[in-house]
C-alpha cells in the first residue's frame, strides 16, 4: 500500500493479516520461490527490505552497496540459479539495476545500463529531472535474460543477466508499468503501458498491439493465466487523473482468452468503476485459473480465469479506500 504493507494470511478459521514497513512508502513486494518465507519489499526513500517469515519480521538489506535509498521494484527469479537463493533483482531511482546472487547479503550494479543511448531521454513526468525502473521481469524460461522497465521512456534488456542491455525498439512501449513473462510461451512478453497494451512473441524484437474492444489506454495492472498463455486480464483508465486517486477514480477491468484477441470488459463481482483505483493482477502459478486483484476497495479472488470475481471476506483498513495498491505478490506454499 502506500504507507505499509499489508499481509494476509490463510488459516483454517479464516484470514489473519497484519500491517509491516509502515511508513516506509512500499513500492513492490517479491517472494523466493525456493524459499517458503524469504521475501523483498522495494521502498522509496527508506531501500530494499528482506523478510524469512512471511512478513512477520523485516530487516533492511544492501544498503552499502545500493547507492540511493529509493529503491523502486524488486524481483525473483522463477528460476533456480543458486544453491540456496534464487537471483534477485532491485530497481532503483535514478535508474539502476542490481542483482544478489545469495539472497540479499551481497550486490552487484549492472553499470551498462546507463549506457543505453535512450537513456539520455529518460523522465518521469511528475518528477522530469529523473526516472526510475518501475518494473523487473526475470524471464520464466531462460534464466540469463530479464527485462527492466524505465518510468518512463523504454523497456530494455539483458540477455546476459544484466552484465550488458539491448535498448528498446522504436515500435515498442514507451511507459511499461508491468511486465509478464509465461512458462509455456518462450519469447512471449506481454506489456501493460501508459501509452497501451503491447505483446511480443521474439523477446521484444518486434511487437503487435491487440487493442479492439480495450476502451481505455492507460494500463497498469496485468496478469497472464499459469496455465494458458492466451488468458490475459488488465486494468485501465482513460489517464493517470483517473487511475490513482481513489476521489476522482474511474477504472476497469478488460479480459481476452482464446475466442481471439478482442477484450472484453469484466464486471461480475468487482467494485463499480467510478472511485476505484487501478487493480493489480497476481495470477496463481499452482492453480489453474486462480487470479487475485486488489485496489481501494479491497482484495478480491477469481477461481474461472478471471470471468467473475469475489471479494475476499477479510479484514480491510478503512484507510486503505483512500490509497492505491502499488503492488501484489502471493506466495502458494
Amino acid at each position: 500500500m502506500q504507507d505499509s504493507l499489508f499481509v494476509l494470511e490463510s488459516s483454517n478459521s479464516g484470514w489473519n493479516s497484519w500491517e509491516s514497513l509502515i511508513e516506509t512508502n512500499p513500492q513492490g513486494v517479491a517472494f523466493d520461490p525456493l524459499n517458503s518465507g524469504r521475501a523483498y519489499c522495494a521502498t522509496f526513500g527508506n531501500g530494499l527490505w528482506k523478510t524469512d517469515d512471511n512478513g512477520h519480521t523485516w530487516s533492511n538489506i544492501g544498503k552499502d552497496v545500493i547507492s540511493t535509498p529509493n529503491v523502486t521494484s524488486v524481483a525473483v527469479s522463477s528460476l533456480k540459479g543458486g544453491k540456496e537463493f534464487n537471483k534477485v533483482y532491485a530497481g532503483t531511482e535514478p535508474s539502476a539495476v542490481y542483482t544478489s546472487n545469495d539472497g540479499g547479503e551481497s550486490w552487484e550494479r549492472m553499470k551498462a545500463l546507463s549506457d543505453l543511448p535512450s537513456s539520455k531521454l529518460w523522465s518521469f513526468p511528475p518528477r522530469p529531472w529523473t526516472h526510475h525502473v518501475r518494473w523487473i521481469e526475470p524471464d520464466a524460461n531462460n534464466p540469463n535474460y530479464v527485462f527492466a522497465a524505465i518510468e518512463a521512456g523504454a523497456l530494455v534488456q539483458s540477455r546476459d543477466g544484466g552484465k550488458t542491455w539491448i535498448d528498446r525498439t522504436e515500435q515498442g512501449p514507451y511507459d511499461t508499468h508491468k511486465l509478464v513473462t509465461h512458462p509455456k510461451a518462450p519469447g512471449r512478453l506481454y506489456s501493460s503501458a501508459g501509452d497501451g497494451y503491447y505483446e511480443s512473441f521474439d523477446n521484444g524484437e518486434t511487437w503487435t498491439r491487440p487493442v479492439e474492444g480495450l476502451r481505455h489506454q492507460y494500463l497498469f495492472g496485468i496478469a497472464v493465466d499459469s496455465s494458458n498463455p492466451e488468458v490475459v486480464i488488465v486494468s485501465a483508465s482513460s489517464g493517470p487523473s483517473r487511475a490513482y486517486v481513489a476521489e476522482d477514480a474511474e477504472t476497469f477491468a478488460y479480459r481476452k482468452d482464446t475466442d481471439g484477441d478482442r477484450w472484453k470488459t469484466v464486471t461480475d463481482g468487482l467494485p463499480k468503476a467510478r472511485g476505484s483505483t487501478v487493480m493489480n493482477f497476481a495470477s496463481n502459478v499452482k492453480t489453474r485459473g486462480e487470479f487475485y486483484g486488489v485496489n481501494n476497495n479491497g482484495l478480491f479472488l477469481s477461481t474461472d480465469a478471471g470471468s467473475s470475481w469475489k471479494k475476499l471476506d477479510a479484514l480491510w483498513p478503512v484507510k486503505y479506500s483512500h490509497q492505491t495498491p502499488w503492488a501484489l505478490a502471493i506466495n502458494e506454499t
